[in-house]
């Protein structure tokens, strides 16, 4: 029987990697709320690290925003600096080429 026209051979046999699934669901995982979604947009957005409160840049709440950064920063696409007042994030370019890889690799 041949298969559908939508259901192409594929081109490389599957090759089970539980470890890099788990990893790519983590990412996406973290990137599940359009807040966050928002929040990393707007850090990429920025020249260099954002100093300053994020809050005051985006239509949210700044404890709802703690707590999406909180979740950026666990899966490890945000990387943030706290000293004293002064807060600095910014998007961890190493996590996000891994994300981007590991999308691709679907």
């Amino acid at each position: 029987m041949d298969p559908a026209p939508c259901c192409e051979a594929p081109v490389a046999p599957f090759v089970p990697d539980p470890q890099r699934d788990e990893r790519l669901a983590a990412l996406c995982k973290a990137l599940a709320h359009p807040a966050r979604v928002h929040i990393l947009r707007f850090l990429l957005a920025q020249e260099s690290c954002f100093a300053g409160a994020i809050a005051e840049q985006l239509p949210l709440a700044p404890s709802t925003v703690s707590q999406h950064l909180a979740q950026l920063k666990a899966s490890g696409l945000v990387q943030g600096e706290v000293e004293g007042p002064r807060r600095c994030y910014c998007v961890a370019p190493v996590v996000l080429a891994e994300l981007k890889a590991l999308v691709e690799a679907l």
